[in-house]
């Protein structure tokens, strides 16, 4: 791993749909970032994102970004199901890596993209930037102080509409489509840093012809009896709001709770406080700086969001897909 201490961090994008349209813009704000170059299989589609970019380069090919000696780090931001190959390509080729959520289809994968990277001493973190958002800082603080108390339940949705394309990376298995893996993973993240590994798992789905979930819920049980009601759906708008309960007040992660700027604070029935926040850009550039920061202090994984974090979520949504029958093809 190179040492990085002063100069600005080089990235390459691999993979240039609509979230890396959005962490491109969100480079730009970043004073310790450059943008090295980019990666489509589609030539004009890669020059026509540098030049929107401004990146040095461009590739027409994932393996030529890849070896380009001069980037320090990749964010891949491929369709779910091709991460693990391109997160594993980028590590072999000594790239250290931020991988769009889910790391991997299953913990299998997660697990050896991370003894891969340990092994080359290369960072590695999945792009969870709910973690890096200033409110789950705020919240994070007081659920450490128990400001309300002992833990309860929670509960936390996410859904919207998409229009069935069973092509489209939504619905298409091939691609890793499904609610679950697209936003059912923030109710089930949310869940794992607030009340930790369940004990026991419950869920049902709604599945379509193209065999993956279009709505799951689910229902977490953990040693201490507190539980955990999630859902996800692709196919109707839901609230996208977060509830902790505990013995002396609730806490409300406002819409959409994944990158919210709005916490509310319920003690004793009484609406305590509200805490007002503000997500830089489009709210990538807060992982973008944590990763900078990681690999200027020659660190191979965040301390806030570790690599055993990514092996225990990639578990539960293990345990969660064999109750719903929900199957992907794997790769490790």
């Amino acid at each position: 791993m190179k040492t990085l201490t002063t100069k600005k961090i080089k990235w390459g994008i691999l993979g240039l749909g609509r979230i890396a349209e959005k962490f491109a813009g969100d480079l730009k704000l970043s004073d310790t970032s450059i943008l090295q170059a980019v990666a489509s299989r589609d030539i004009d589609k890669a020059r026509i994102f540098s030049n929107r970019h401004n990146s040095v380069k461009y590739y027409s090919s994932y393996m030529e970004l890849a070896k380009d000696i001069d980037i320090d780090v990749v964010y891949v931001a491929t369709p779910h199901a091709f991460h693990f190959e391109n997160t594993m390509m980028c590590l072999k080729n000594g790239k250290s890596v931020l991988c769009e959520k889910p790391m991997g289809m299953n913990s299998g994968e997660v697990k050896t993209m991370i003894k891969e990277a340990e092994s080359r001493k290369l960072f590695l973190m999945e792009g969870i930037w709910t973690r890096f958002v200033p409110a789950t800082e705020i919240l994070i603080d007081l659920l450490r102080d128990k400001v309300i108390g002992d833990l309860i339940f929670m509960r936390a949705d996410f859904g919207f509409k998409s229009e069935f394309n069973p092509e489209g990376r939504v619905y298409n298995k091939a691609l890793g489509g499904g609610s679950l893996l697209d936003v059912g993973i923030y109710p089930v993240y949310l869940s794992l840093i607030t009340l930790g590994l369940p004990t026991g798992i419950s869920a049902m789905a709604r599945m379509t012809q193209t065999e993956v979930d279009s709505y799951c819920a689910m229902l977490f049980d953990y040693e201490n009896s507190s539980k955990a009601i999630l859902e996800s759906s692709i196919e109707a708008d839901t609230p996208t709001e977060a509830y902790i309960y505990g013995t002396k007040g609730v806490i409300k992660l406002h819409k959409r709770f994944h990158h919210t700027e709005k916490i509310s604070l319920t003690r004793n029935g009484e609406l305590t406080r509200v805490y007002e926040t503000k997500n830089a850009g489009y709210g990538y550039l807060h992982e973008i700086e944590e990763v900078n920061t990681c690999l200027r202090n020659n660190e191979t994984e965040s301390s806030r969001l570790p690599h055993i974090l990514s092996s225990n979520l990639s578990t539960i949504m293990d345990m969660v897909k064999d109750k719903i029958g929900l199957r992907y093809d794997s790769n490790a």
